[in-house]
């Protein structure tokens, strides 16, 4: 019994390598279309090297310092506050943490907000939608259709005013970066850096957009989480100078009364009345205007702590990196493709003969 299964895995085994070189001799006769192949295929990654744009990726990293304090003395005045119904913000808030900080910078707001900043180049003034554009040469394209050859991307456009057409051109820069050419995201979860990536075929638009991308994000991160605090502070302000005006007003008012009283008949007290009442106008107003200014400092010292601060450590720097294809990796990378793929296609070829 132990014999013939020797005798099988022999047999097995032996026509498996006259199968395996049999395919070999058959690879082999072929050799002139596989190194015509290689050769051909080798050409072609020459040329495509050759005509690749490279790569230019502009980086940035910046951190966020968020003061949330105030257990101490402030959190005791805002509690304060609060008895008299004021609020001054203090919460802080964590709608721009973690996750959501990095996709508030793939955002299509921000990204076309950043598109439409004016930048500088050969000396005029243009705006980065219109950079995008003439590195794409999509003008080329635009000119035989009078829809688009006629459309313009000025700085600092009124986005509201967009035609259909120029919210789809827009959307189609927004979908090209979000996809392939903008990246967003924490090195390590642990380290409050935020890490940001521009790519694209043109330097000085990678640099460009990266560094005008931080500044929009920064200034509406910044707005935000202090907009509450600001508009409490604002309104205490106003209030300030309501109660001021007032004070000063009943202030004047008693001096004009004890004027009109001065060397009265002390039996005649109902011409004093006026007097009375603007003077207790004018403590209550005081009282007011003390707690209110008292209120009004502190509502700016929280604005000051709601305030984050937007350090950023690196900046893209010319010349950027560049990526691109070296002409010996194209030969290397062609060649070896189209040998593969004629192998394939020869093995494929006999196979369907010999059925």
């Amino acid at each position: 019994m132990n014999n013939k299964n020797v005798d099988n895995e022999e047999i097995s085994l032996k026509e498996l390598l006259g199968k395996v070189k049999d395919w070999y001799c058959y690879l082999m006769s072929q050799w002139k279309i596989i190194l015509l192949a290689g050769m051909v295929g080798s050409g072609l990654g020459l040329i495509y090297s050759m005509i690749k744009k490279p790569i230019y990726t502009a980086s940035l990293s910046f951190a966020l310092e968020d003061d949330k304090g105030g257990a101490g003395g402030l959190g005791g005045a805002l509690g304060l506050a609060s008895s008299f119904g004021l609020d001054l913000g203090g919460s802080g808030g964590g709608i721009f943490t973690g996750s959501n900080l990095t996709e508030l910078f793939k955002s299509r707001s921000m990204v076309e907000k950043t598109l439409l900043s004016s930048i500088e180049v050969n000396g005029k003034e243009i705006s980065l939608a219109e950079m995008y554009i003439q590195n794409n040469k999509w003008r080329e394209s635009w000119s035989k259709d009078p829809k688009l050859s006629k459309i313009q991307f000025l700085p600092h456009s009124n986005r509201k005013t967009f035609t259909r057409v120029q919210d789809s051109i827009l959307g189609k820069m927004y979908q090209n970066l979000s996809t392939s050419g903008l990246s967003v995201g924490q090195k390590d979860k642990k380290i409050a850096i935020i890490n940001m990536d521009v790519s694209s075929t043109n330097e000085l638009f990678s640099k460009y957009f990266c560094e005008a991308l931080a500044k929009q994000v920064g200034a509406f991160y910044v707005e935000t989480k202090s907009k509450k605090a600001r508009l409490n502070m604002s309104i205490l302000e106003h209030q300030v100078d309501s109660i001021r005006a007032e004070l000063n007003g009943a202030i004047t008012g008693v001096a004009v009364a004890n004027d009109n009283t001065f060397n009265l008949n002390p039996a005649l007290n109902i011409r004093r009345a006026p007097s009375a009442r603007r003077q207790v106008d004018v403590q209550a107003n005081t009282a007011i205007l003390t707690e209110l200014v008292k209120q009004s400092e502190l509502a700016k010292v929280t604005l000051r702590k709601e305030t984050p601060l937007i350090q950023v450590i690196d900046k893209p720097i010319l010349p950027l990196p560049k990526d691109s294809l070296s002409k010996v990796k194209g030969i290397i990378a062609g060649g070896g493709l189209t040998i593969f793929l004629t192998i394939l296609g020869l093995i494929l070829k006999r196979f369907l003969i010999s059925l």
